[in-house]
Formats: C-alpha cells, structure tokens, sequence
C-alpha cells in the first residue's frame, strides 16, 4: 500500500469532501452557510466600526466585544472561503501545509475565543460584586495584557497539533470526509499510530473547557452569592441584565463545541454528514449569533448601532 509521510519532500495533497452523502445537494447547503457567514461578517464588522467610532464606547467591556468580533470573524473565514469553493466549483484539494496551517489557525482562534469568555466573566464579577473599584482593576491596558496572554496560551497549547499531525504516515486514502482540516477527521485517516494525536487533542478539549469553565463557574458563583445579599428585585434584575448577553454567548459556544468533540470520538452511531454538520455549525453559528445577542442585550451598543444604521 501507498504511504505518505508529511515530513517527506513533495507536494501530497488532501481531498476534503465536503458534507459526506449529501454531494447532491451542495449547492443548496451552500445558500445557508454563505447567509450565515455574511451576517457573521456584517454584524461583527459592525460592532468593531461603532466602538472604533464611539469615544464613549472605549471602555473595557467593549474593547472585550472588539477582541471577541476579531476571533468570531476569524474562525468563520477559516473554513468559509474553501467550503465555498468545495460547493461551487468542486475544488476539493489542500495541500498538507495548507491544511496544517488552518488546523492550527482554527483552534488557535477557538482556544482564544474561550479565554476572552473567561476575561468577561471576570469583568461581569468585578462590576457587579466590586464596581466602585471597577475603573481601576479593570482598565483598557490590563484588558489588553489579559488578551496578550490569552493569545500567547492558544499558540502555545495549539501548536503540538499541526506538528504531531507532520510527523504521521498517511496511505492512500487521503480523503477527509468535511469540509476543513479539522483535527481528529485528519488523524482518523492517518495509517500510523496515533494514539499521541488523538490523546493529546483530548487533553487539549477537557483542559482548555475544564479550566476555562471553572473559572467562569467561579465568577458566577460569587456573582450569584453577591446577588442574594441585595434585598431588593429590582437590583437583582439589574444583575441579571447586565450578565444576560454573557451568559447566552456562553452557552451557545459550549453547546456547539462540546457536541463535536465528543461526537468525533464517541459517537461512532451518528451518520457522517452529522458530524461534519455539528463541526461547521461551531465555526458558523457563534460568530454569527454573537453580535445580534450583544446588539440586542446590550443597551449602550444597540443605541450607537441604531444612530450609524439610520444613517446609512
């Protein structure tokens, strides 16, 4: 049998399929994902134009906003322009570089997508359970070093996947049954040992969500303990109000990604096309839904938004 080792010289290349039994109907499953990523990019690119724009609008919370916009437009663009042209026009080759690199880029994103999640809770906590001391713990200099480290965690845990997967021997069969390179669906084609891989993308999973949801569990936690302290309803609406765009964007983002991670690796019932559906779901439906929640929660932002769309 054929092999292909990715550290060998030569331009070997992957075929990715894009939605596996559902060939047929690519056309029609590219109308949804192009609508999706265009609202992601319109409502993302609109929250970054407004808090540029907006004096008023240059506080921490939004410059959270602003880091959060970045990351929800950069996970959809890794796979949108490719899944385009998967459906269009039946492009299906990557070249191993090429799919290295969007490997990294995509969980990159992901890993600093869920560290400003955790920054955000910190920042709800801080102004519901210590807001007099709000504009000096949390300023826009310490929001950007947490951001700084943030990144600086998502490359450093990110990148063993790329070079792990370098160092595999891959056979004939070179077709990856999705849409992107995404991690696991790569390894699963490897005819080498890779056990490393598929323990370390686990570890990677459990320890980036545990740690991350621990913390975020922590900050809700003494919010809620600061909440029944207060008497009165109408502060502990207040409350509610002020961490419920939080709260949405953060279980949207756990409910699709959990489910991918533990279908590719568990859920050996699930049909093929439904796991590659759930995967590009996770990269889709965040960044375009994140934008409209803090929009629409968000009073300050839905204000500034509504002067600059008038105006159009």
């Amino acid at each position: 049998m054929e092999t292909l080792n990715l550290t060998s010289s030569g331009p070997p290349t992957f075929i990715l399929n894009g939605i596996p039994g559902l060939e047929a109907a690519h056309i029609w499953i590219s109308i949804p994902f192009s609508m999706f990523y265009i609202i992601s990019l319109l409502g993302n690119l609109m929250v970054l134009f407004v808090v540029a724009k907006e004096e008023t609008l240059h506080k921490p919370m939004y410059l959270l906003l602003c880091m959060l916009a970045l990351t929800d437009i950069g996970m959809s663009t890794c796979i949108m322009p490719k899944a385009l042209c998967i459906f269009w026009f039946g492009f299906k080759g990557i070249t191993v570089d090429g799919c290295l690199t969007q490997i990294f880029f995509i969980y990159m994103l992901a890993i600093m997508h869920s560290a400003i999640l955790v920054t955000m809770a910190f920042d709800r906590y801080v102004a519901i359970c210590d807001p007099l001391r709000y504009a000096t713990i949390l300023t826009n200099a310490r929001i950007s070093k947490l951001g700084l480290v943030g990144l600086i965690r998502a490359v450093l845990f990110v990148l063993p996947l790329p070079l792990l997967l370098q160092r595999l021997p891959f056979c004939a069969n070179r077709i990856i049954p999705q849409t992107y390179c995404e991690h696991m669906a790569v390894v699963k084609i490897s005819c080498g040992d890779t056990i490393k891989n598929q323990m370390y993308g686990l570890v990677l999973t459990f320890v980036i969500m545990g740690s991350d949801l621990t913390l975020i569990g922590l900050s809700y936690g003494m919010i809620i303990r600061a909440v029944l302290r207060i008497s009165s309803k109408k502060a502990h609406q207040k409350a509610l109000n002020t961490c419920s765009a939080h709260i949405c964007v953060m279980v949207i983002t756990c409910a699709t990604s959990l489910f991918p991670a533990l279908t590719n690796r568990f859920g050996q019932g699930i049909a093929a096309h439904g796991h590659t559906l759930l995967a590009n779901l996770y990269l889709l439906v965040p960044p375009m839904l994140n934008p409209i929640i803090y929009g629409v929660k968000t009073k300050e932002l839905r204000d500034k938004v509504g002067k600059y769309t008038c105006r159009m």
